[in-house]
């Protein structure tokens, strides 16, 4: 019985060690079954969950946050004497970043750098790859034109190494601009006032608006005359407008003049039909977008500011959730490109989608290619939709107003691209009286073509079915003094395509040039126009005088090919600095001997500080003009400049409405008397109440003029035009 009793303890004890091993076995399993995932780092959160998305649970997906090396803040960080060797910082409060992305590479089975495709994406690549101490020769760098499922999977199959070429152009630029700004914005300060700053682009955009305004101010108007005369055939009414004499054209500079023309006239008598001219006419569409050509027409027809719209593209091309199977995707391709290429791919789903939507009629055979501007790098597919099947109003309930706007813009201009022109019938006609000419022109759309979708801005000017020979009646005549107009001051749209047409800076650099010169009150907008301020001309006439190099056109632009070489490996980016920084070097030595101190005057504002007595002045802040005593530091009293606006707080019934600016530099309405009274508003009070409730009446801009409306939505009143 003993035995049989050890027997069957060591039979249990047999059995629970053999239950134990393999428990212990498959634990050890489970840990040998979970390699690292393959880490995937890109430059936004929004757009690593995106990609996430579409490479599923083997892949881990993380943001840098944007740059995460850079030249130090405190110092120029150029080793001018060896060969410009820049000396690079991880940027500050990027530390907890950086300690993540080195813990998630130690972990993980592969490391791949997704960032963006451009020169900026490639630095980005190439500094990441110096913390994880990763070897910049491996094939690990992902690039793609579009966020789509397809597009991202296609490009995890060909990773490449790391663009060295790429990487030298941004750090060539980088150190040029650092050189720039970190030599001449000391002596700025030094000589003119602190916080001032001076760079290649933003120079020579500077220089531009000033010149402008001085052909403003040169500008002397000329007079001259038109006659637009109303002509009647039967009961068909037409315009002709006065052409010449003696089938030559004529100016008519002042009144007599005018009136010898009409002196030469019967009224009363008939006036020939001499020449008719029909033909067809087509206008062909505008290519897709680049970069600059997108920022222009959002400006134009959209009222967006440069950084707002490039702010929306962002959006829209690092990925929106459109609900469904799809969740977030990419809704353009990427934004930053100075090409018109589209792919065959793209073209191919256009001209499907004009077949099924509006028939074979409206897809061009050949659709039209724009011409590329001078010294473009054409790297990149032009923007358009990652899939013209997502129709603007398919999506409308998935994106905020901002980005379905620019969205719509960027749809309609591709796909518009991608139609044939629109056809019109014109006729010409000449009439005549005592060899006295008058011209109407007319036209009529024969087919519609791309303007189906876009631009629709002609419109038709129909005149009744004249033949040469014809007699039609003059019913009035319309003389009309006329003065010659200054040149229009630049908008953000002008002043880029300025930019653009003279090859300075890159589809990059626009944006952030027309940040900056506004943020240093070297220009203010006014009607959506640039203007000069006093600071502004002060700052250009120091670098014309001291750099001329900096601001002159032809030199950017040469330097801006020698960049581009650099990134096509054409060109050494040491020597392209060097070649730069030589001569600037000297300018900036004979700048500091010669350049004297200048004295601006700060403006008096009309009254005494109410704390010690001294005259308060008008001085400049980041968000604009002050008040502030003329003692400062010993007294630090300062008051906002406000605009009253004639009309009592409607909620305290004390204070003033009066006229503010947010940070934004929004304007608002708020009280006189904040902080006892709180009242605000964004659209302007008139004073009056609502007559169906009492609420009070606000003023609005509306498209053609402005509107009378109650906030509460119970009144409106007629449209001002």
């Amino acid at each position: 019985m003993a035995a049989s009793s050890t027997t069957k303890a060591k039979q249990a004890a047999t059995k629970k060690t053999s239950a134990r091993k393999p428990a212990k076995k498959t634990a050890t399993k489970r840990r040998t079954r979970q390699p690292g995932k393959k880490l995937v780092i890109v430059e936004s959160p929004s757009k690593a969950k995106t990609i996430e998305k579409y490479l599923g649970r083997s892949y881990k997906v993380v943001a840098s946050l944007g740059h995460i090396r850079d030249l130090p803040k405190s110092k120029m960080g150029v080793d001018v004497d060896n060969n410009y060797d820049p000396h690079y910082i991880s940027i500050r409060g990027k530390g907890d970043v950086i300690k993540g992305l080195r813990k998630e590479a130690k972990k993980a089975k592969a490391v791949y750098l997704a960032s963006d495709p451009d020169r900026e994406g490639e630095a980005i690549a190439w500094h990441l790859s110096y913390l994880l101490g990763l070897d910049t020769k491996a094939k690990n760098r992902v690039v793609f034109n579009e966020i789509t499922k397809d597009t991202v999977k296609n490009a995890f199959k060909e990773p490449r190494s790391i663009d060295m070429d790429l990487v030298d152009a941004q750090q060539a630029r980088r150190i040029l601009d650092r050189l720039v700004g970190y030599s001449i914005s000391p002596l700025l300060w030094k000589k003119v006032k602190k916080g001032l700053s001076a760079g290649r682009v933003q120079s020579i955009a500077l220089d531009l608006i000033i010149q402008r305004e001085n052909e403003i101010k040169a500008f002397k108007p000329k007079e001259y005359w038109t006659i637009e005369s109303e002509f009647k055939k039967g009961r068909s009414k037409f315009m002709a407008s006065f052409y010449g004499t003696h089938n030559k054209k004529q100016a008519l500079d002042d009144n007599p003049a005018v009136q010898k023309i009409l002196g030469q006239l019967d009224r009363q008598g008939d006036f020939n039909v001499v020449k008719v001219v029909k033909k067809e006419r087509k206008r062909f569409p505008a290519p897709p977008f680049t970069t600059s050509t997108m920022q222009q027409d959002a400006n134009r027809k959209l009222n967006y500011r440069t950084r707002k719209t490039m702010m929306a593209a962002q959006q829209l091309y690092e990925g929106i959730n459109v609900g469904g199977k799809e969740g977030s995707v990419g809704l353009i391709t990427y934004m930053r490109t100075d090409s018109t290429r589209i792919s065959s791919i793209a073209k191919h789903e256009a001209s499907q989608f004009l077949h099924k939507e509006y028939g074979a009629e409206y897809a061009a055979t050949k659709p039209v290619k724009g011409k590329l501007p001078e010294g473009a790098q054409d790297a990149h597919e032009a923007i358009r939709p990652s899939s013209v099947f997502r129709t603007p109003a398919s999506i409308k309930d998935y994106l905020s107003k901002d980005q379905f706007r620019l969205y719509q813009l960027i749809w309609s201009r591709f796909v518009a691209s991608q139609m044939t022109p629109e056809v019109l019938d014109t006729m010409a006609v000449t009439i005549d009286q005592n060899d006295v000419q008058f011209r109407a022109n007319g036209s009529k759309t024969k087919f519609a073509g791309f303007t189906k979708i876009y631009d629709k801005t002609e419109k038709n000017n129909v005149l009744p079915d004249l033949v040469e020979g014809d007699v039609v009646k003059l019913s009035k005549t319309d003389p009309q003094q006329h003065f010659t107009q200054p040149p229009a001051r630049y908008s953000e749209a002008n002043l880029i395509k300025a930019l653009e047409e003279n090859g300075v800076g890159r589809p990059s650099t626009y944006a952030p040039t027309l940040d900056t010169i506004q943020r240093r009150y070297y220009v203010k907008l006014e009607a959506r126009r640039f203007v000069p301020t006093e600071l502004g001309e002060i700052v250009n006439d120091i670098i014309l005088e001291y750099f001329p190099d900096v601001v002159n056109v032809g030199f950017t632009a040469k330097l801006e090919e020698q960049l581009d070489a650099t990134e096509e490996g054409q060109e050494d980016w040491v020597k392209v600095v060097d070649s730069f920084y030589q001569p600037f070097s000297k300018e900036v030595t004979k700048a500091e001997a010669g350049m004297e101190k200048i004295q601006i005057k700060d403006e008096l504002a009309g009254f005494n500080c109410e704390i010690c007595g001294a005259p308060m002045v008008v001085k400049m802040g980041r968000y604009g003009k002050f008040y502030a005593c003329s003692r400062f530091p010993d007294c630090r009293n300062t008051k906002p400049i406000v605009k009253e606006i004639g009309v009592v707080c409607p909620q305290c019934k004390k204070g003033q409405v009066i006229e503010r600016k947010s940070k934004k530099n929004r304007i608002f309405y708020g009280c006189s008397r904040f902080p006892e009274c709180d009242f605000v508003s964004w659209d302007k009070p008139i004073g009056r109440d609502c007559p169906k409730d009492g609420h009070f009446l606000v003023e609005k801009k509306v498209k053609g003029g402005k509107q009378v409306l109650c906030p509460n939505g119970d009144y409106k009143e007629n449209v001002q035009k």
